[in-house]
């Protein structure tokens, strides 16, 4: 057998090959840009290696089994030092740390081999190479990462890798992940068993899903109290009390406590974001009412697990369930299904004491609780001193890789400002900096100037001459009619008329555009249309190369014409009119790389401020050195959702959704009459906007008390709409809310209430007024 290394033809990927459900014996790993992965061959196996957008090259080092080189186990040959690999390496990111290890734990050294490069530069979207490893080896691959200007739009890009294995065994058991670091402990429960294990104050304990959609029942207990003859686990209703939650919801508390109120283990990472936190392990009691008798289950095996802990016997075991998809249904009934974890998904703890573990391999195999197959979990416990930063999971589709919480570029400053931070589109974000609360912050952007991270945004590169032409036929917006430095704020519709999201469009030059939205769904549908319609465009994803603050408030001009430099040719910070966009530097012509538009989501005048991740310090640190004598604040999420509402600014999950057209939403200028050209949804919009059902609407309410998103509007007993913003406003001393009503019901100086508790017991009186509450002209943002 001789080894195969071929250059297949272009084809281009498609969005199901990057996001859709493998056959059997077929694993998909993408590796980010700067990033690497370590995987196992076998003689046989099939390695296809693509650049998803183009243009990147790939590095690949491969070991034998006495750890030298052996790229010619997959017809390769090893001509250069693997410096791209061992840059990747060095870098401060889980990847990283997790590569070293893997490579540590083989014994593997990158020093005693050469590496080989696959792809040219300019490689193609689609190009894949395909390599058949002629016998068992170990690859190390990396993603070099070249930074980009951000007035430029050709950033580094992912590459999608897909093992084919030879030997495809159904019955073969699942590959065990990669330790995030070296553990302590590395443990195996067994399908159907439970293992009890000790662990000590500050060490992390990592809950395993090995095959995917697996439960793992999970019980805690201070040592100390345990050496008292106290029996005191994790209880649901103690957590759920300290946490501030009434009622339970599936997802896991920040920290959970034992029954005298001590925290046992805090969450320092999840990849899943659905679990069980309130419901006992499974009991031999479920198994025989559902008739089957002397059936395993996660109590019974804990009371053998722990026996030797003296914790006593109990028929069922409060725990948290992990990965065990429960939730309430409106009637208040709890209801199960398939688990929403995937091979390799995982939990990571913190121990807040010195702890005795049990830790279960569910044995339900009755319903769909375990996905109807039984399958190991695997428990692995780290030092105290391992580097964890806490994460979230998230993916696109329920197939896709899952991306870990990022930190902006910004985050290096913002972090020294302020611990509160939440969870915004994956990445940490500040919820508030003022020790008084977002108020003060509000404040700060109604009468001087503020500094907020929006890194968050997702941006997308439009390139080709095709691209004006695909984008008439995706936006309501009249595309054609824009010109090069110009940004409209658009929608995007499905066929029914229902958003996708919303997003700013900007116009890059001629035939090259750069898509700014809030959420993966309008990238993905992106892909999706431009694959269908066989688009003439290059798609090219730029959210890990451009990261923004926003700089609003009455001084922001004042403040960014001390520090704005732009070319001849350029519009000046004075010049530059709204919704619009200009390249230029901070500090002159050596300056750091910026790019400004005149854009903002506050109600005042107003721009962003856009650069590499690797500038993003600096700029902050130049914004607010400039604003400091202008009363500059940073400023948190807290504050915008106040100063959006007063605005009439409409926010995606609250104020629209795939059930909601840009009417409904409040944001009909973005569908406008004169563009007669087909786009998606047009048919679906102007039936819409002949024959309204719904509308967005402004309520003054009365008294202090703000309702919140969700609540009921009626008038009598008939329920007309629903509340989707509110607040409580500073400036206007009144409390406002925007809210969809029935267009029978949607005049201005309509009477309504708004039900809180049952909707029925306690009302909100509120009157609809005109909305946009703040500057209903909006003169200051055109100041």
């Amino acid at each position: 057998m001789s080894a195969s290394n071929i250059v297949a033809p272009f084809r281009p990927l498609t969005v199901s090959a990057l996001t859709g459900a493998l056959p059997p014996g077929v694993e998909r790993y993408v590796v980010k840009a700067g990033g690497c992965a370590v995987l196992q061959l076998d003689q046989g196996d099939t390695l296809e290696v693509a650049p998803i957008e183009g243009g990147q090259t790939v590095e690949i080092a491969a070991f034998g089994r006495n750890g030298k080189g052996d790229a010619g186990a997959l017809g390769l040959t090893g001509r250069f030092a693997p410096t791209t690999l061992q840059t990747n390496l060095d870098a401060d990111t889980p990847d990283a740390l997790r590569v070293r290890f893997g490579l540590f734990r083989r014994g593997l050294d990158l020093g005693r081999v050469k590496a080989a490069r696959l792809f040219a530069p300019d490689a193609t979207a689609g190009e894949m190479q395909t390599i058949t490893a002629v016998r068992p080896v170990t690859i190390a691959l990396g993603v070099p990462l070249a930074p980009m200007v951000v007035w430029d739009q050709n950033p580094p890009g992912d590459v999608l890798v897909f093992i084919r294995r030879e030997m495809v065994n159904l019955e073969r058991p699942a590959t065990l992940p990669e330790p995030l670091a070296e553990p302590r402990l590395d443990l195996t429960v067994n399908i159907a068993s439970a293992i009890s294990f000790e662990v000590f104050e500050g060490e992390y304990i990592q809950i395993v899903d090995v095959a995917g959609r697996q439960c793992s029942d999970f019980l805690a207990f201070q040592r100390r109290a345990l050496d008292r003859g106290e029996v005191l686990g994790l209880d649901s209703t103690t957590t759920r009390s300290m946490t501030g939650l009434a009622y339970p919801t599936p997802g896991l508390h920040s920290k959970f406590f034992d029954r005298d109120r001590t925290p046992l283990v805090e969450v320092i990472q999840d990849t899943v974001g659905r679990h069980d936190t309130f419901n006992l392990a499974c009991t031999s009691r479920y198994y025989e009412d559902m008739g089957y008798f002397g059936h395993a289950s996660c109590s019974e095996n804990f009371n053998q697990a722990l026996q030797s802990y003296g914790v006593g016997q109990y028929r069922g075991w409060p725990a948290i369930n992990f990965f065990y998809n429960t939730n309430v249904d409106a009637q208040n009934v709890i209801w199960f299904d398939e688990p929403w974890s995937r091979a390799g998904d995982y939990v990571l703890l913190r121990a807040l004491s010195d702890l005795v573990c049990g830790a279960s391999s569910c044995p339900d195999d009755i319903d769909p609780a375990n996905g109807w197959k039984l399958s190991e979990i695997q428990v692995r416990v780290y030092p105290k001193a391992t580097p964890f930063k806490r994460a979230l999971g998230r993916r696109i589709t329920p197939e896709s890789p899952v991306q870990i919480t990022k930190e902006s570029g910004f985050h290096a400053r913002t972090s020294e400002l302020t611990r509160n931070f939440q969870e915004y589109r994956g990445f940490w974000v500040p919820s508030c900096f003022a020790a008084e609360g977002p108020v003060a912050e509000y404040w700060a952007c109604r009468e001087r100037v503020v500094a907020m991270d929006l890194s968050p945004l997702r941006k997308l590169e439009i390139l080709g001459p095709g691209s004006e032409d695909f984008l008439q036929t995706i936006f309501p917006r009249d595309v054609r009619k824009m010109t090069p430095g110009q940004i409209v704020y658009t929608a995007i519709c499905y066929p029914h008329g229902g958003m996708v999201d919303d997003g700013t469009l900007f116009r890059m030059c001629q035939n090259n555009f750069r898509w700014i939205g809030g959420d993966d769904a309008s990238l993905l549908w992106l892909r999706e249309k431009a694959e269908e319609f066989g688009a003439d465009v290059q798609l090219r994803t730029a959210s890990d190369q451009i990261h923004n603050i926003a700089v609003q408030g009455p001084k922001s001009r004042e403040l960014l014409r001390e520090i704005l430099w732009t070319p001849d040719g350029r519009p000046t910070l004075d010049e530059l009119r709204p919704f619009r966009f200009t390249i230029g530097r901070f500090g002159g012509y050596d300056g750091i790389p910026v790019l400004v538009s005149r854009t903002g989501y506050t109600g005042e005048l107003g721009y962003e401020v856009f650069c590499h991740p690797s500038d993003a310090p600096a700029v902050w640190d130049r914004v607010m050195e400039a604003g400091e004598p202008h009363g500059i604040a940073p400023f948190g999420f807290g504050a915008l959702d106040l100063v959006r509402i007063e605005a009439g600014l409409v926010f995606g999950g609250h104020d629209f959704d795939s059930t909601t057209d840009p009417f409904e939403a409040g944001i009909s200028f973005t569908v406008p009459k004169s563009k007669t050209e087909y786009y998606i949804g047009r048919d679906a919009l102007l039936r819409r906007r002949e024959h309204p059902a719904r509308t967005l609407v402004g309520l003054e309410v009365a008294g202090a008390e703000p309702p919140t998103h969700g609540d009921k509007v009626y008038i009598g007993r008939a329920e007309i709409g629903i509340v989707t913003s509110a607040m409580r406003s500073p400036l206007l001393k009144k409390t406002i809310a925007l809210a969809r009503l029935d267009v029978a019901h949607s005049q201005i100086g309509t009477a309504v209430e708004i039900g809180r508790l049952d909707g029925r017991l306690k009302r909100l009186s509120a009157e609809i007024v005109r909305f946009p509450f703040y500057d209903p002209e909006k003169t200051r943002v055109r100041a």
